[in-house]
């Protein structure tokens, strides 16, 4: 009677047992984005502020890969670079950002606009090795092909903010195109336009160096 219980069918059925708790506990170990907490924007070292006006634009690239493990996706790796934007607003008065543009210059003044969800989507669906330095053509249908939890990664990351608050700080990320660009961050520039104050005007338009990123020094661990 015992060796019934011993017997192949008992052993398959532990083999699906296993393989049931090996999936769920791949599924578990799932990596989810945890968002940088944004300091005030005077505090990074590649930084704009405007003391006039109340509004500092700090960045901080994740260029490195220790600093860029907290994403699922590897996004160097796919020749987009991730650009922790932080706004802070030390005014009186809300600023918005609903109009804002960003810009990326390259020390040869190539210019780079932030990449779209869609841009990202398409980017990640290209095989690594097919990449080319103009991101034309890409793929018109990728989505499809990129996970659930990479679209909600890509999604949670991206700054979003239409306004900075009294003494708020607003951040997020922002991802460009460096595809063939062997050192995008020397000698390159960022620029902002389009924040304006209260009642609608313009501020001065942002600009950061971001050798100043380059050159700080390396903070201790």
């Amino acid at each position: 009677m015992f060796s019934t219980f011993t017997g192949p069918s008992l052993l398959r059925k532990l083999a699906a047992v296993y393989v049931l708790l090996l999936c769920a506990a791949v599924c578990m170990a799932g990596k989810h984005l945890v968002m940088p907490t944004a300091q005030p924007a005077k505090t990074y070292p590649a930084h704009d502020e405007h003391p006039s006006e109340g509004v500092t634009l700090g960045l901080d690239p994740y260029d490195m890969a220790d600093k860029a493990s907290i994403f699922s996706v590897h996004y160097n790796d796919v020749g987009l670079l991730p650009i922790f934007v932080v706004i802070t607003n030390d005014g009186e008065q809300p600023v918005s950002l609903s109009g804002m543009k960003a810009e990326f210059v390259t020390v040869d003044r190539i210019k780079i606009p932030p990449a779209t969800e869609d841009d990202i989507y398409r980017r990640i669906a290209r095989p690594p090795g097919t990449i080319s330095p103009n991101p034309l053509p890409w793929p018109k249908k990728a989505k499809g092909s990129v996970s659930k939890d990479a679209m909600d990664e890509i999604q949670n990351a991206q700054f979003a903010a239409k306004a900075v608050e009294p003494h708020g700080t607003q951040s997020g990320f922002m991802f460009f195109d460096v595809s063939g660009i062997s050192t995008p961050l020397a000698g390159a520039r960022f620029y902002l336009t389009g924040v304006r104050d209260a009642k609608g005007n313009e501020l001065m338009y942002f600009e950061v160096q971001l050798e100043k990123y380059l050159s700080a020094p390396a903070k201790p661990k």
